[in-house]
């Protein structure tokens, strides 16, 4: 039923739409029976096609997250689809066990930070000195130290 060659080439590199569509919904398994089946192929050249879609859809979403990126000002740290980074050269060093780490979420999060705030100065954006929901909580505090002034001189 399935053809164990491995020499022999995929007649067909494209993939059909319905696995194209079980990959994209991460069902893996289902996609690579399906194939095999489909082609007469092993299951191994199956998930090889498969893999190879895999990689090359994430490249291609990774060049179109960077056109974006770098259109807004991003830097492409701050949006990378492999999270794993690289270890510090100090991590070995055993006199610098006292050292603060940051966690890769904090990493993000300040590259996002630094991107945003440099696309806001690009604008000529300035942060006011007061922000806006502290204006609210004052005019509410007025409000109520308002009220209770009069309520005290009307049935005090």
């Amino acid at each position: 039923m399935f053809n164990s060659d491995p020499s022999s080439k995929p007649a067909n590199p494209k993939l059909p739409r319905s696995v194209i569509m079980m990959i994209e919904k991460n069902n893996l398994v289902m996609a690579i029976k399906t194939l095999a089946a489909d082609e007469n192929i092993s299951m191994d050249e199956a998930k090889v096609r498969i893999d190879a879609y895999e990689t090359q859809l994430k490249v291609q979403q990774q060049q179109k997250l960077n056109t974006i990126a770098s259109k807004q000002g991003i830097p492409n740290q701050a949006i990378s689809f492999d999270r794993e980074q690289e270890p510090d050269e100090d991590e070995s060093d055993p006199l610098i066990k006292n050292r603060v780490k940051t966690t890769k979420q904090s990493q993000e999060f300040q590259t996002l930070q630094t991107g945003v705030d440099s696309r806001l100065k690009d604008l000529g954006y300035k942060k006011p000195l007061v922000p806006y929901w502290m204006k609210r909580l004052l005019v509410i505090a007025m409000i109520m130290l308002g009220m209770f002034w009069i309520l005290w001189r009307v049935f005090g």
